[in-house]
């Protein structure tokens, strides 16, 4: 069986940094599949709902708008906070 063990300085900042990020990378992991995987269908039923329901033509700046707004929520859901993760 092969083992490994990371040891960090949390009192050393780009050690404490490092830290923080791979103990977030499972987060950042499911959020990256999600965006891969999941978010353009997940979108595309949601502009053809909106389209449908009010009648109305989407802009180019409406789905730019709604992907940023789903990508913000999957961060918040897996409780990434980029600030603390980039110097």
């Amino acid at each position: 069986m092969a083992k490994a063990i990371l040891e960090f300085d949390l009192n050393d900042p780009d050690d404490n940094m490092a830290h923080r990020r791979a103990v977030k990378s499972t987060d950042m992991a499911i959020v990256l599949h999600e965006l891969v995987y999941n978010l353009h269908k997940r979108i595309e039923r949601e502009l053809d709902a909106r389209e449908f329901s009010k009648g109305e033509d989407v802009t180019d700046y409406d789905v730019m708008d709604i992907y940023r707004q789903r990508i913000g929520e999957l961060l918040e859901d897996n409780r990434i906070n980029i600030d603390e993760l980039i110097n």
